[in-house]
């Protein structure tokens, strides 16, 4: 008996419609915080002993009874559009591999769910419809989802069954793809589709408050675990990505039942359980001074840092990692033993790579992608540490990865030390401080450009979190981004305004 022949492969990107930098061929191929491109029997060491969806699916007991055929992964960081090059390069050469692999069983994709291209709005859903036609109606598809994808009515249909993350930060995107793989093997073992249900909520939740340590996500989670059964071999709930300006950005739920009353009854009461938390997604917020403030105000009685969210900076969001507003404020404030990180300003990590440790230089320190409110900070800089910018990420979120955030440095100005990076990836592991010899334990203060995912890592060692708001390109509160192409009628802040279309002039 044939073992059955499972094409995997993977294209994930979280797109912010608003943020100053689009996503090119360029950056996939590099990877950022995720591994480079990889193609075929490659990929299989790209993503071995990590927090991936493919690594979960590959390493499932399931899997060993099949015959994995390895096609194309890739991911960049979260930016503006996929350019139509960049998404037209990388799904043909996805398809031509699926294509070589013919025939098969069964297809598994690690996609994100957020991906907005220049030329498709809805990016998975294309992908998905052109390997469904390539495929036929009679082999499986399967995918994983993170929890911020915004899902839509072309993905669910072209796919058998969307399986999404269930924490944030994302701890289980390896264990989501365990999941993944004990699905297909029920659809192999079957020989049947389940009954889906796919509802849209009607408002925006703000990512800061998504995370789902915490209430109300904490409970939410658990419910949806708790619905799962024989008779509704999976439940998903995405909180979504409030910062892509198309019909189907928001929360969603998705339902696969043994029939399609029970599916659409489970998806319905979910649906009413989520709307009656809707004003609980929302948290206090600082302006920057403030948040520093209270701060240097807790740091001088704590054990442990504070740490401060940078979260309107947030390069797992789509910011470019380089706005200045907390940094400025640090100085203002006078903050003592504090850091930052991590600021993406290739040129400046060049320059004190040239002058050399010890070395005092002159910079224009980040501020380079024209955020409305944000400059450069021209000072004088103590170069402290340098780096190849290659390491090991061993906490929860990049769960063991192999991270190259290419030549970095410590640059100290008065008594605060930034990171900074010539790549993109968000402060959400201790080792991206300590890559460039600071020890984030002995801080009073960390402001880490990053929205939840820090929590991971960084929770365990805080005397408290605080989220500051300085200029940046992904809203803490959706309702303040300028929507043009919602679906009318969803609410862009927990019960906030509905979105109503401006009327073209005729």
């Amino acid at each position: 008996m044939s073992h059955p022949r499972i094409a995997v492969g993977g294209f994930l990107h979280e797109t912010n419609t608003f943020a100053p930098s689009q996503a090119t061929y360029e950056d996939f191929l590099r990877g950022g915080g995720a591994p480079p491109l990889s193609e075929g029997e490659a990929i299989f060491d790209a993503v071995a002993a990590s927090n991936i969806g493919l690594c979960g699916f590959i390493d499932a007991p399931e899997t060993r009874a099949w015959t994995l055929i390895p096609t194309l992964w890739t991911a960049a960081s979260p930016s503006a559009h996929v350019t139509q090059d960049a998404f037209e390069r990388i799904a043909a050469r996805l398809l031509a591999a699926i294509d070589e692999a013919m025939p098969l069983d069964g297809v598994y994709l690690d996609l994100h769910g957020a991906m907005v291209a220049q030329h498709f709005d809805d990016g998975e859903g294309e992908l998905l419809r052109r390997v469904r036609a390539l495929v036929g109606e009679g082999v499986p598809i399967v995918a994983t989802l993170d929890l911020h994808g915004n899902v839509t009515p072309m993905m669910v249909e072209q796919s058998d069954m969307l399986i999404a993350y269930r924490t944030y930060p994302h701890v289980d995107m390896a264990a989501t793809g365990a999941r993944c793989a004990a699905a297909l093997a029920m659809l192999l073992a079957s020989g049947q589709r389940p009954a889906k249900a796919f509802r849209q909520l009607g408002f925006l939740m703000p990512i800061a408050w998504q995370c789902t340590a915490e209430e109300p996500c904490r409970s939410l989670y658990a419910e949806v675990a708790a619905m799962e059964s024989e008779s509704l071999p999976s439940v998903s709930f995405l909180t979504g990505f409030p910062a892509a300006d198309f019909a189907d950005c928001g929360p969603s739920v998705i339902v696969y039942g043994a029939d399609q009353a029970r599916a659409d009854e489970a998806a319905d009461a979910l649906v009413s359980r989520i709307a009656a938390q809707e004003s609980a997604f929302a948290g206090q917020v600082f302006d920057p001074e403030a948040g520093v403030r209270e701060a240097m105000r807790l740091a001088e009685r704590a054990m442990k840092p504070v740490i401060i969210a940078d979260t309107q900076d947030n390069p797992g969001a789509g910011g470019d990692s380089d706005t200045m507003g907390m940094l400025k404020a640090l100085i203002a404030c006078r903050a003592q033993r504090a850091a930052i990180g991590n600021v993406f300003d290739p040129a400046s990590a060049s320059a004190a790579h040239e002058t050399g440790v010890g070395a005092v230089i002159r910079l224009a320190l980040g501020g380079h992608s024209g955020v409305a409110g944000d400059s450069p900070l021209e000072a004088a800089f103590t170069v402290e540490a340098l780096s190849d910018g290659r390491f090991i990420a061993p906490g929860p979120y990049y769960g063991g990865g192999r991270l190259d955030m290419g030549p970095s440095a410590c640059l100290r100005i008065d008594d605060i030390c930034v990171v900074v990076v010539s790549r993109k990836a968000q402060m959400a592991d201790q080792a991206m401080y300590r890559s460039v010899g600071i020890e984030p334990l002995e801080q009073a203060i960390l402001v880490n450009k990053s929205s939840v995912h820090f929590r991971a890592d960084f929770a365990p060692i805080a005397e408290t979190i605080l989220v500051c708001a300085a200029p940046g390109p992904m809203a803490v509160d959706p309702g303040a981004l300028p929507w043009k192409r919602l679906r009318p009628g969803v609410r862009t802040s927990p019960s906030g305004q509905a979105f109503v279309p401006a009327i073209e002039p005729a």
